[in-house]
């Protein structure tokens, strides 16, 4: 049953019900769709009719994407996306007016596009941005038309209801911020002030986050609340290492310690393989990727930290393991330890298991599969016993 339609009274252009009905999106899809979208935004069921009202009554939002020092990461994710289909997101839930890569006009009739956008909608339409924007040299290591990627984003973003920062690159600098840093690369917030901006770091940035922060604007009006790093606490409120699927194997002691052996084949721990979950904020765990089937650390290769500030500089190098754990709980945000408020937790983190584990005379541990089991009565297991938050 297509869905039912409801315009405003005091506006009768496309609205987002009328465009999905068109399209031959059933009621049940949309629904499902509402449902998934309240999941992302860690919202409880009350609100999917709310989400469901709303996006019915709401107009299609224009978007213009612009992509600038970055590789297509997140234009290639967001063509995969699945939830909604990228045919249903870019045809019927937003308006996607400007994006060098998808676009079919080229030349001077993609800048006329983008030109027109800007004229025509100042200050209602959405900017993205993906990738960084160079400073050096007056900002000519990127430039499109003619012009450098500084003017188009203070130009573009400057005149935009809100700007959404699509992943690390163009949130924090990324790859090519990394040192040396030749081209004086930064965020967009470094680069452009004064703007109301949004960032949604990853490399690439979830599809479900990027469209769930389209939703969220859509039923109130507002953006989500961020972070100290401007990121959606529904997306980057929790710690990869507190939803990981290997954390029950961390909390017994049981990791990885070549990259193919049997602890690794049956899933184990990868932290002393260097992976970053235990300082990377981020839904990875929840959301995953290529349509929610899997992401890095499930299919076995530790978290890189991808979304956390200068991730390159200070994640690296990948395959060492973290030096130091700023601490435990799920409660815990990015932003309360960054004001020390997890003092104690490396007490924790030591009483947790970690510094038996490392000990030369466990090198074995992650190795021991099932065997570990058998050792619970050990005088040394109350070493592995969980923290207490």
């Amino acid at each position: 049953m297509p869905i039912p339609v409801r315009k405003r009274d005091d506006d009768t252009s496309t609205t987002i019900a009328e465009a999905l009905s068109e399209h031959g999106v059933t009621r049940r899809q949309f629904l499902q769709f509402c449902t998934a979208m309240s999941a992302t935004l860690a919202l409880p069921g009350l609100f999917v009719p709310r989400i469901a009202s709303a996006l019915e009554q709401a107009k299609r939002p224009t978007l213009v994407w612009m992509e600038f020092q970055e590789c297509c990461g997140n234009i290639e994710a967001f063509l995969r996306a699945a939830n909604p289909t990228v045919s249903d997101i870019i045809l019927d839930i937003i308006s996607l007016d400007y994006n060098e890569t998808i676009m079919a006009a080229s030349g001077q009739q993609a800048h006329e596009a983008l030109a027109k956008v800007v004229k025509e909608q100042k200050g209602s339409y959405i900017a993205a941005v993906e990738g960084s924007i160079p400073l050096k040299q007056g900002g000519i290591h990127c430039c499109i038309g003619g012009r450098t990627a500084l003017e188009l984003a203070r130009e573009v973003c400057g005149n935009a209801l809100t700007t959404i920062a699509v992943g690390s690159c163009a949130a924090f600098g990324g790859v090519p911020a990394a040192s040396p840093n030749p081209t004086g690369a930064v965020g967009v917030k470094d680069a452009v002030s004064g703007i109301k901006l949004i960032n949604l770091p990853g490399c690439p940035a979830n599809t479900d986050n990027i469209t769930a922060t389209l939703v969220h604007y859509l039923v109130f009006n507002k953006l989500p609340e961020t972070d100290r790093f401007g990121r959606p606490l529904f997306a980057y409120g929790k710690r990869i290492h507190d939803n990981c699927e290997r954390r029950s194997h961390f909390d017994s002691g049981q990791y990885v310690e070549q990259w193919g052996d049997m602890a690794h084949r049956q899933g184990h721990c990868l932290y002393k393989m260097g992976c970053k979950g235990p300082e990377t904020f981020h839904n990875c765990p929840s959301q995953r990727y290529n349509q929610r089937v899997s992401w890095p650390v499930a299919a076995g290769h530790g978290c890189v930290g991808c979304s956390e500030p200068q991730f390159w500089d200070t994640m690296a190098p990948y395959y060492h393991r973290l030096p130091h754990v700023p601490g435990f709980g799920i409660e815990h945000t990015a932003d309360k330890i960054g004001a020390g408020l997890a003092i104690g937790t490396a007490a924790a983190f030591a009483a947790h298991g970690v510094i038996s584990a490392l000990r030369k005379d466990d090198k074995s541990e992650g190795t021991r599969g099932e065997k570990h089991g058998e050792d619970r009565d050990r005088p040394d297991n109350a070493d592995r016993r969980p923290p207490e938050d």
